[in-house]
């Protein structure tokens, strides 16, 4: 994560459970959103017996550590998440959950709401994420590319 990151939790607020009220980025960097994630395997299935929040839960999560780690991320370049559960009673389930895989000291900012259903029939919890990462190193340009981007530069003031 770049060094221009800030988790807070102002003290004039209630100590907040497991997330940060503030998470400030100073650039340059890299914002990646990823979407709602769900306990899916490979084959677009429902993981776990019907009903099953704890296993659909640990996949979803899994599922947006394969998304942050396909843009060379990892959970704690999160910060900001957003939780979706069918029913609230698995709030505490979630929250252990969540805490297998997220910093307990510099948590990113959350939002948990109660839904009436998600998009998947089954489907009990979907979790979606944003993070920062440092900038790309720019690449070198390859071998005469710059001399062909200078010829079309002194083409175009012709």
């Amino acid at each position: 994560m770049p060094g221009q990151v800030r988790f807070l939790n102002p003290k004039t607020m209630a100590p907040p459970p497991g997330y940060s009220y503030v998470v400030e980025t100073m650039g340059p960097g890299r914002t990646v959103y990823i979407a709602g994630q769900l306990g899916l395997d490979l084959d677009n299935m429902l993981v776990g017996a019907p009903g099953d929040f704890r296993v659909q839960c640990e996949k979803a999560f899994d599922n947006l550590g394969l998304a942050l780690e396909a843009v060379g991320a990892r959970f704690s370049d999160l910060v900001k998440i957003n939780n979706y559960l069918v029913d609230m009673a698995h709030i505490s389930i979630f929250r252990e959950v969540r805490d297998k895989f997220l910093d307990g000291k510099a948590p990113p900012a959350s939002t948990t709401v109660a839904i009436s259903q998600l998009a998947r029939p089954g489907a009990l919890f979907e979790i979606e994420g944003i993070a920062v990462l440092p900038a790309r190193a720019t690449r070198p340009a390859r071998r005469g590319e710059a001399a062909k981007k200078s010829k079309r530069a002194k083409k175009k003031k012709r």
